[in-house]
């Protein structure tokens, strides 16, 4: 997760600002999302919760997550990895789990799980890796990777590594295409492919070609 240039905890809550404003055409200021942004509160509190958590202080962080979810509705524990930029629109339901990673430049909507399928205490949760997109209410299950540009459609329950510039969608998450997300195109979830549509629409074309024979 190491980018070119490093940049002190202030400047990169300042750059996560910038991303919300880009990201969310209903902000109005910086101010406003300084103040009043769940998403961006909850990445800010949990990057402090993750020092105390490598500092091996006891309780502290456990407490500073606590008063993060308390005060966002986003739960994350504080040996969760969270990179830069990561932006978390709404966010309320929003769960990642003790060993997730996510990188730099994720897109994260409501109700994700980045969730456990183990009781070891291994690395039991996935990797985001960077300009991914989590749709709303997407479970990401177990140690697995999501490649780099994946988009995750919503609801959709993965428990299987996604190659780079996939298609994540349905239960359980089934490939359907490999472009990756295309820049501006984010948050249309509606270009979306439905695999189960799509079958629908073969199984009736077949129906309609014995029909005519």
């Amino acid at each position: 997760m190491n980018e070119d240039r490093e940049l002190g905890f202030f400047a990169q809550i300042a750059e996560l600002a910038c991303a919300y404003r880009k990201y969310d055409p209903a902000t109005n200021s910086l101010v406003e999302i300084y103040l009043l942004y769940p998403g961006f509160k909850a990445w800010v509190l949990h990057q402090v919760a993750h020092r105390f958590h490598r500092a091996k202080l006891p309780f502290l962080p456990r407490l500073v997550s606590e008063l993060n979810r308390f005060l966002t509705g986003i739960d994350i524990h504080p040996g969760a990895t969270l990179g830069r930029r990561v932006i978390m629109d709404h966010g309320m339901g929003i769960v990642i789990g003790e060993t997730a990673i996510v990188e730099e430049d994720v897109l994260i909507y409501q109700g994700v799980t980045l969730g456990g399928t183990s009781l070891e205490r291994t690395k039991r949760h996935p990797t985001i890796k960077r300009k991914c997109v989590l749709g709303s209410g997407a479970k990401v299950l177990g140690n697995i990777i999501i490649g780099e540009g994946c988009r995750v459609g919503s609801n959709s329950v993965v428990v299987k590594d996604a190659p780079p510039g996939s298609t994540v969608v349905g239960v359980p998450g089934r490939i359907v295409s490999q472009a990756g997300v295309v820049q501006g195109q984010e948050l249309e979830h509606g270009r979306l492919p439905d695999p189960v549509q799509a079958r629908l629409q073969q199984l009736e074309a077949r129906l309609e070609a014995l029909e005519r024979s």
